[in-house]
C-alpha cells in the first residue's frame, strides 16, 4: 500500500507478552490456503522481482550468517516511507512500530536487555528501500521491519536474504516475495486472497456478473490483483468486459480508458491501483456518466481516497486488514494504547496496526529465540503460531511466511470506511 492516510480502521490483535517480554506464537496468512504463498500476485508499489523462488514447500536458507547481539541493548530496524508518495502509511508504520517497542521496553524488554529500534526512510522508492536495509545491516540489526509496498519489499528481502537476517513486511501483498528465501515472512494476507475475495464479493454480495477492470501497469501491486480478481470472477461464472491501462504517477486523465469501458457497458468496475488514481477516475468516470459500482483492493486504504474521490467514490468497496471500529479486544486495547501515546489519535490507515503487529511479533520471537542472533531470531518467527495480533491470528509454522487471514471489505462513505463484511480463506476457494 502507499500514501496517505486511512479514515476508520486498522484491525487490531494484540500480542500477549510473555515473562521476559512475550509469549506466543504467530500465523501466517498463507499456508495451505489461497492466501499462501506462491509465484504470482503483486503488492503495492515498486518494481522488482525476487532473485530466488523457493517454491511452496521447501524455501531456501538465507546465504548470509546475519548479525549477532552486543553491548547492553538489541537492535531492530524497521524501513518505512517516512517521505515520498507512501508517506502516510510510512507514518503509522512508524507509530505502530514505536508503541510495540515502547511496550516491551516498559515491561524490562528483552531478556532484560532494552530493545532499540532503527529507522530508515525508503522515502517511497525501491533502490531507497533496498540501501535502507543495507544500512540496518551494517548498524548490526537482529532483524528488519518492512515494507509496505511491495515492490521496496522486494528489494529489502533480497538484501535480507544475502545478510542472513530475518524480515517482518508490513503490508506487501505481492504473493512471491516469501519465496525468496526462509527468512522472509508478513503479518498481511496476499493478492491471490484479496483478488478472489472481492470477485466474490462483487458476484454474491453486489449481483454483478459484467465487470471492467483498469490496471496501473507501473505497479505490480495493481498487475497481480488484476490478474487474481479476474481468475476468480471468471471461475464463479462472471465476465470481464473490458480492461484499460494507465501508468502512475504519469497518468492524470484517464478519459480515453473510461469511454472505452462505457461503451462495453460493465455493471462494474474493479480498481486495483492506489487511492490517489484511483480517487481520480471515479471522478472522472462520474463526470463521463459511467454509473457503476466501484471496487478495489487495500491500496485505496487513505483519507486522500476520499478528497480526490469525492461524492464519487462514496459507496464504492475495497479489501483491507483491519477496521478501528472492530469490537474485538485486542483492537479496543490497541485503540487505548495508541490515543494515550498520540494524543488522542486512531490510526489514520491499516498500516498503523500492521506495523504494531509486524513490530510486536519479531519481539515476540526474540523472547522466544535460543540466542539473540539473526539466525535464531529467523527460526523463533518461523515457530510462530497462535499468535493473538492486532489484525487477527497469526500462524507463520509450515505456511512459507503467509499467515492465513481473513479479508475485510468495506464500504466508503462520505465520513470513513465502514465495515460490511468478512473472509476466511475458506470461504473463496
Amino acid at each position: 500500500m502507499e500514501r496517505k492516510r486511512m479514515t476508520i480502521w486498522t484491525s487490531l490483535a494484540v500480542m500477549a507478552l510473555g515473562l521476559s517480554v512475550l509469549a506466543g506464537c504467530k500465523g501466517s496468512e498463507g499456508g495451505g490456503d489461497t492466501t499462501g504463498g506462491a509465484t504470482t500476485g503483486s503488492t503495492p508499489g515498486g518494481d522488482g522481482k525476487p532473485t530466488d523462488t523457493g517454491g511452496t514447500t521447501a524455501r531456501k536458507a538465507p546465504t548470509g550468517k546475519g548479525n549477532t547481539q552486543s553491548g547492553d541493548t538489541i537492535k531492530i530496524g524497521l524501513v518505512a516511507s517516512v517521505n515520498g508518495e507512501l508517506k502516510p502509511w510510512g507514518d503509522d508504520c512508524v507509530k505502530g512500530a514505536q508503541l510495540a517497542v515502547d511496550e516491551v521496553n516498559a515491561k524490562g524488554g528483552i531478556q532484560g536487555k532494552k530493545v532499540e529500534l532503527l529507522i530508515q526512510d525508503s522515502a517511497s522508492k525501491a533502490e531507497q528501500g533496498k540501501s535502507a536495509a543495507e544500512k540496518l545491516v551494517s548498524d548490526g540489526v537482529l532483524g528488519i521491519i518492512g515494507e509496505v509496498a511491495s515492490g521496496i519489499t522486494l528489494q529489502m528481502a533480497n538484501t535480507a536474504f544475502a545478510a542472513g537476517l530475518p524480515i517482518v513486511a508490513v503490508g506487501a501483498t505481492r504473493t512471491d516475495i516469501t519465496d525468496i528465501g526462509s527468512n522472509v515472512f508478513r503479518v498481511c494476507y496476499t493478492d491471490d486472497f484479496q483478488g478472489p475475495v472481492m470477485a466474490k464479493f462483487a458476484y454474491d454480495e453486489l449481483g454483478i456478473k459484467n465487470v471492467a477492470i483498469m490496471t496501473d501497469k507501473a505497479q505490480p501491486y495493481s498487475v497481480g490483483l488484476s490478474d487474481a480478481f479476474r481468475k476468480k470472477f471468471e471461475e464463479l461464472g462472471g465476465k470481464i468486459v473490458a480492461e484499460e491501462f494507465y501508468q502512475s504517477p504519469q497518468d492524470k486523465q484517464f478519459g480515453a480508458q473510461l469511454a472505452k469501458i462505457k461503451e462495453a457497458g460493465p455493471e462494474g468496475l474493479f480498481l486495483s491501483g492506489y487511492f490517489t488514481e484511483v480517487g481520480a477516475i471515479a471522478r472522472q468516470a462520474k463526470e463521463q456518466g459511467l454509473d457503476v459500482k466501484i471496487f478495489g483492493g487495500d491500496g485505496w486504504d487513505s483519507t486522500e481516497l476520499n478528497t480526490a474521490g469525492g461524492e464519487a467514490i462514496v459507496g464504492g468497496f475495497f479489501c483491507n486488514h483491519y477496521n478501528n471500529e472492530e469490537t474485538r479486544p485486542e483492537v479496543q486495547d490497541f485503540l487505548q494504547k495508541w490515543a494515550a501515546k498520540f494524543n488522542g489519535e486512531k490510526p489514520a490507515t491499516t498500516m498503523g496496526a500492521l506495523g504494531y503487529d509486524a513490530t510486536m511479533l519479531m519481539l515476540d520471537a526474540l523472547g522466544r529465540a535460543k540466542s539473540l542472533d539473526s539466525a535464531a531470531l529467523t527460526a523463533a518467527i518461523e515457530e510462530t503460531a497462535g499468535f493473538k495480533g492486532v489484525s487477527g491470528e497469526i500462524n507463520l509454522t509450515g505456511n512459507n511466511g503467509n499467515p492465513p487471514k481473513r479479508a475485510l471489505v468495506v464500504e466508503v462513505t462520505a465520513t470513513g470506511q465502514v465495515f460490511r463484511k468478512a473472509y476466511e480463506p475458506s470461504d473463496v476457494k
